[in-house]
Formats: structure tokens, C-alpha cells, sequence
């Protein structure tokens, strides 16, 4: 029975990143995300449902288009298997409960500002809104007592805070501001290892950032822009997976 239900959030996870990859495709050009076939990308044939299977299509067309064999890109199966897995954990940790109807709707609003950060390198406020409002939701559910809840927003706050100041100060060449708002969601999601996740968010970033410094063109003066949401996400979603706290002699409800 458990395994049935684990499977059945990983196929939900790898279903629910297959539509948020369009979501994010269609969002602001003015192509309705609810109407409307899949196409594909290089010859615009529209594609049979056989070929929007998540993770499976991919694996068995060989990673090339089967209406004109040109090569798909390895970021949707990669997406889509990553949501399966973060939906599965998120039941391991939470259950059948509120708090879980609630992580997986933040992380789904997560893979889509992470998508379209790397994209576009812009937060869209649609799936920040929605992100930030069922983070609350989340923490607002797992809180024991309202002090607790109050305490978790206090550090989430001041975790924003630090990130607008760094977007100020730097105007805005450091990071964007939009960035404050999703450290706050995902500060919420962390929960005790808020602090340790935006510790590891840096880490991640720095070491990322000096890795693409290393392999640019030689002779290259230009810098190398990187979109930070990516790293908030990996840092915080790995504190809270591993609940490992680098901060454990101060007490965060």
C-alpha cells in the first residue's frame, strides 16, 4: 500500500512538472495554458498523447522528437523526475495531510519561478503569489501554537530583509528583488532550518558561480549572469529534506 501511494505521488509530481513546463512556456505570450495541443518544438507537428507521457516519452523515443526525430531537451524528463521525487518525500515527511496538499502546491509554484528564472531570469508575481500564499499555509498548518507560527514568519522576514538590502546595496547587479519575497516562502517551507538553508543557498550559488567563472571563453571579460532562484530553492529544499541544521544552538520553532 505504501509503495502504491508513493508511486502514485511520484507519477503526480512528474504529471503536474509535465504541465507547469507548459505553464511556463505559455506564460505572458498570450497562448491560453488550458487550450490548445502540445506541439513540438522544432517542425510545430502536434504531438500525440503517447508523446506527453512524463519521463516514459522521453525514454522511449531515445530523447528525439518522433514526428521529426530532432532532439528533445533533457530538461523536461529531468523536471518532471525531480517534482515525482520532492512529492514523494514531502508525503514521507508529512502524511496525508493539509500541510502536504500544501507543500505540493509550493512546490509546484517553486519549479515554475525556478523554470522561468532560468528562462527569463524574472520572477512572474503570479506563481510567486501563489507560492508565498501556500507556504504560509503550509507553516500556518504544522505550527503547533500561534507563538510558534509568529516566530517562523519573524525569521523568514528577516531572512527577505537581508536579500532586499543585498539588492539594494548592490542595485540590484547582486541579485533581484523579487528574490526577497521567494527566500520568505521558502523560509517558511524550512521552518527550523530556515537559517541553515539560506547558509546553504549561498554555498551552492558560490560554488556554481565560480564553476561557470572557471569554463567561460578564455579572454572573456564579461560577467557571467546567473539567476539566483535556482539556489534559494536547492539551498532551502535541502535543509528541509535533511533537516540538517547548521544553527541548532538557537531555537527557531
Amino acid at each position: 500500500m505504501q509503495f502504491l501511494l508513493a508511486f502514485s505521488f511520484f507519477a503526480l509530481g512528474a504529471i503536474v512538472a509535465s504541465f507547469v513546463g507548459v505553464l511556463v512556456e505559455r506564460l505572458y505570450t498570450g497562448q491560453g495554458f488550458l487550450s490548445g495541443r502540445s506541439r513540438c518544438n522544432a517542425c510545430n507537428t502536434p504531438l500525440t498523447p503517447l508523446a506527453l507521457v512524463p519521463v516514459i516519452s522521453y525514454v522511449a523515443l531515445q530523447g528525439r522528437a518522433h514526428c521529426c526525430g530532432a532532439r528533445l531537451p533533457l530538461r523536461a524528463p529531468l523536471t518532471e523526475a525531480l517534482l515525482g521525487v520532492l512529492f514523494v518525500g514531502a508525503y514521507a515527511d508529512l502524511g496525508l495531510s493539509f500541510a502536504l496538499l500544501y507543500f505540493l502546491i509550493s512546490l509546484s509554484a517553486l519549479l515554475g519561478l525556478v523554470l522561468y528564472d532560468l528562462s527569463h531570469q524574472i520572477l512572474p508575481p503570479s506563481l510567486l503569489i501563489i507560492f508565498i500564499a501556500a507556504s504560509v499555509a503550509m507553516r500556518y498548518a504544522l505550527s503547533p501554537s500561534l507563538a510558534t507560527f509568529s516566530s517562523s514568519c519573524i525569521t523568514a522576514a528577516l531572512i527577505a530583509l537581508a536579500l532586499a538590502l543585498i539588492h539594494f546595496f548592490s542595485r540590484g547587479r547582486a541579485m533581484g528583488f523579487a528574490d526577497a519575497p521567494l527566500a520568505f516562502g521558502l523560509a517558511l517551507l524550512a521552518g527550523p532550518t530556515a537559517l541553515t538553508g539560506f547558509v546553504f543557498s549561498f554555498w551552492i550559488g558560490a560554488g556554481i558561480g565560480i564553476g561557470l567563472l572557471f569554463t567561460r571563453p578564455r579572454g572573456s571579460r564579461m560577467g557571467v549572469e546567473v539567476p539566483f532562484a535556482p539556489f534559494l530553492a536547492a539551498g532551502f529544499l535541502l535543509a528541509y529534506f535533511t533537516q540538517w541544521n547548521l544553527f541548532a544552538f538557537i531555537a527557531i520553532p
